[in-house]
């Protein structure tokens, strides 16, 4: 399976149109409501293709047009669930049989060779999202929106769009497989617009690759609702974007906010051991209390032991799990779970803390900082040697493992070969073990100040690694020293 760094997918080298003879069915699925004359000449071209007829599917899904659809020889579904483009999206995607599932739009004129041009792509990545070349019918011409236009430029076709390549993901002519769409839990059907950039948003933490083909060429009648109402999409859009999409950072500019999607998922096994609520309690607490505020914390444990029978309040022998469902059952930010889950989607990032440590104000946002400076899969921070090796801290991409597990098992190496790995001090990101750490209790404006303070440290440093990076002409390395130095570094600071 080739392996693609980040959404850099130069390496592959897609057959001329024409010249190649594909296998992979597809099922094209087309959302509709009252568009009759659109949809048809839509249904015309389609039939044009190149791609092989016997490969393809025709999917109408019927969105509560009145009349209903009926057209011969196409196959119709009906939304059965909700209304609007994700209900219908849903529909057709419930009903598609094909290896390729391939959106478009019910008003597009597409080139003979729009499928084939799509599909090689799939033939040779089963992660590739396939992004058409759409253009808009106006006035002046067809033309491509300026927001698509720049990004593409700026990226090298999206080549070096690292995490954010997910943004021009539109549902007017977009292909992916059907397993990975799947995977990603289908499109949300509750949305009636922005559908498309949410799904995008989940794709991409289920390892995909966004692949603009600009020989996929479309024409869609018209220009598009954000290009007549740009203010009023954005509006309505960015009222239900920021609880569904983390990365949108600007849209989560609240102090006190709840949101839906955590931008990192904290993870803490609760020990088997005397003290398991006072360890499990500050590790979780610090999780919670820290400067980035939209994170969330899974406790793992045997919570289904706990039942409900007489016992021995004080001295039952599940009594600390006990006091930890007691004081966080009604705190909306903490789950319980009995294993340790297997990836943190939809939120970004998921960040494995062994108990009895705790985070500093800032160490949640450094470490984010650090992961999206280079788009790392993996940052690691050492927090003491044991016997049995290195305890640590490990901050992990969502995108990277879901990317590693497409290509094979995935390890910490192979997340390092896609996404770049980076070992750092604990001590350095300010963990420290609860009973070094300073309480959070009983003084919020302390807090708050060490986090301003922190701040400060941390625009000093950013200006010092901008001048060692133009030292170094523009190459990125990561400001860290290997494992062994580390230890290193935290023998001789005790």
């Amino acid at each position: 399976m080739t392996r693609i760094r980040h959404n850099d997918y130069g390496p592959l080298d897609p057959p001329a149109i024409g010249a190649w003879a594909p296998s992979l069915t597809v099922s094209v699925v087309i959302p509709a409501h009252d568009c009759l004359p659109d949809l048809e000449r839509t249904l015309a071209v389609l039939a044009a293709q190149t791609y092989p007829a016997e490969l393809v599917e025709v999917i109408v899904a019927d969105d509560g047009s009145d009349p209903p659809i009926e057209l011969p020889g196409v196959r119709v579904v009906r939304v059965g669930r909700g209304w609007g483009r994700g209900a219908a999206r849903q529909a057709g995607l419930d009903a598609a049989a094909g290896d390729v599932v391939h959106w478009l739009d019910a008003d597009m004129l597409l080139e003979p060779d729009h499928l084939e041009a799509h599909l090689r792509w799939h033939h040779l990545l089963n992660y590739a999202v396939v992004i058409g070349d759409t253009r808009f019918a106006v006035e002046e011409g067809e033309v491509r929106p300026e927001y698509t236009r720049k990004t593409l430029e700026s990226t090298d076709l999206l080549k070096q769009a690292g995490a954010t390549a997910y943004l021009l993901h539109t549902g007017a002519s977009t292909s992916a497989r059907a397993h990975l769409l799947r995977a990603a839990g289908g499109v949300d059907v509750s949305l009636n617009m922005a559908e498309d950039t949410e799904l995008g948003y989940r794709l991409a933490q289920a390892g995909a690759v966004f692949i603009p083909d600009p020989q996929a060429r479309a024409v869609h009648a018209g220009p598009s609702t954000v290009m007549r109402r740009e203010g009023d999409v954005h509006r309505h859009n960015w009222s239900f974007l920021g609880d569904l999409v983390p990365d949108l950072r600007w849209l989560r500019n609240h102090p006190r906010r709840r949101w839906l999607v955590p931008y990192v998922q904290v993870v803490i096994e609760v020990p088997p051991t005397p003290g398991a609520y006072e360890q499990t309690r500050a590790a979780a607490d610090s999780a919670l209390a820290g400067t980035l505020t939209d994170a969330a914390v899974t406790l793992v444990g045997p919570w289904s032991k706990l039942t409900d029978e007489r016992r021995a309040s004080l001295d039952e022998p599940l009594l600390d799990l006990r006091l930890l469902r007691n004081l966080y059952a009604h705190e909306p930010r903490v789950t319980f779970a009995e294993s340790a889950p297997a990836s943190a989607a939809p939120a970004p990032f998921l960040l494995t803390l062994p108990s009895g440590w705790v985070l500093g104000a800032d160490t949640l946002a450094k470490l984010v900082r650090q992961a999206e400076r280079g788009t790392l899969g993996l940052v690691s921070a050492a927090l003491t040697e044991q016997e049995a090796g290195v305890l640590a801290a490990r901050l992990e991409r969502t995108a990277a493992y879901a990317r590693a597990a497409l290509v094979e098992a995935p390890t910490d190496d192979l997340v390092d070969e896609l996404f770049g790995a980076l070992w750092v001090s604990g001590s350095e990101y300010d963990f420290a073990p609860a009973d070094e750490a300073e309480p959070l209790a009983g003084d919020p404006a302390k807090w708050r100040a060490l986090a301003a303070e922190r701040q400060e440290e941390i625009k000093s440093l950013r200006a010092e690694v901008e001048r060692l990076t133009a030292e170094l002409d523009g190459a990125r390395k990561p400001p860290a020293k290997g494992l062994g130095s580390l230890m290193r570094h935290l023998r001789s600071t005790g």
